[in-house]
């Protein structure tokens, strides 16, 4: 069993939902990176998505456009990502950390050495955006073989035989994108989530994320009602944001805390 896939079995033992949280590498600050990371735990995360900068993040809205374009001003590449898991691992052996990008920085130094350095400094999965689920079957194998979860997406606009594909290829946690559009754009409609999760559950036996457009704790608990996993990026970064570098752990600690206490509740 995968750490994930382990860390969802204890959670669902204790009728937990997941919280699967999201920050841009190297943003606001690159010696921040790792301090992030252990304030996204403290305040309740259950699983870390750690985004490798990219300078054409396709499927991210302005909030993370804007993280990626300050972690590439400071010169945060894929091997800054390793190292900043790495030094993670030193005070955490636990917490799943999942790689989330594209696969530009992937192809450059070769899927094989991407999957070498993500299980040398204890990554446990990756989700890379444009990866269609149809034309990485190997890609997904080297990654089970390696005892490494590959998470995809899935959206209001799948298709059945996509969706099949998924729940074929994919592992960990499959990532439903409840929005037509980018990251952090618009509100959720959570009725129409469950019907989607509904249709999406016949094919995928994985647990399953919803993420895009959960800002606050009410609406975290509205999902949590339907699927197995919360997943918040955009309204972190936006607290990193408003509290500058040098309030940004505390913010994001508190934020994080607040939505944790909305979904135990």
């Amino acid at each position: 069993m995968s750490n994930i896939a382990a860390t969802f079995s204890a959670l669902k033992a204790q009728n937990k939902t997941a919280l699967v949280t999201f920050i841009t590498a190297g943003d606001p600050a690159p010696e921040l990176t790792v301090p992030l990371m252990h304030a996204l735990v403290a305040g309740g995360a259950d699983i870390l998505e750690l985004g490798v900068p990219f300078s054409d993040p396709m499927a991210e809205g302005p909030v993370i456009q804007r993280a990626c374009e300050r972690a590439l001003a400071h010169g945060v590449g894929i091997h800054d990502v390793f190292g900043y898991v790495a030094e993670f691992r030193k005070t955490n052996q636990t917490t799943p950390v999942v790689l989330m990008g594209y696969a530009n920085p992937i192809e450059r130094i070769g899927p094989a050495a991407f999957i070498a350095k993500s299980k040398a400094v204890g990554a446990d999965g990756a989700i890379v955006v444009d990866y269609p689920p149809e034309e990485c079957e190997e890609f997904a194998a080297a990654m089970r073989a390696a005892e490494l979860d590959l998470i995809f997406l899935l959206a209001p606009t799948s298709t059945e035989e996509r969706i099949a594909q998924v729940a074929k290829v994919g592992g960990g946690f499959s990532y439903y994108v409840s929005l037509k559009g980018v990251t952090g754009a618009g509100n959720i409609d959570t009725v129409d989530v469950a019907k989607r999760l509904t249709a999406i559950r016949k094919h995928v036996k994985l647990p399953i994320g919803v993420g895009f457009g959960i800002r606050d704790g009410a609406t975290a608990r509205a999902v949590a009602e339907v699927a197995d996993a919360v997943v918040i990026g955009s309204r972190i970064i936006q607290e990193i944001e408003t509290a500058g570098k040098e309030g940004a752990v505390a913010a994001v600690q508190s934020f994080v805390s607040g939505i944790r206490s909305a979904l135990d509740a």
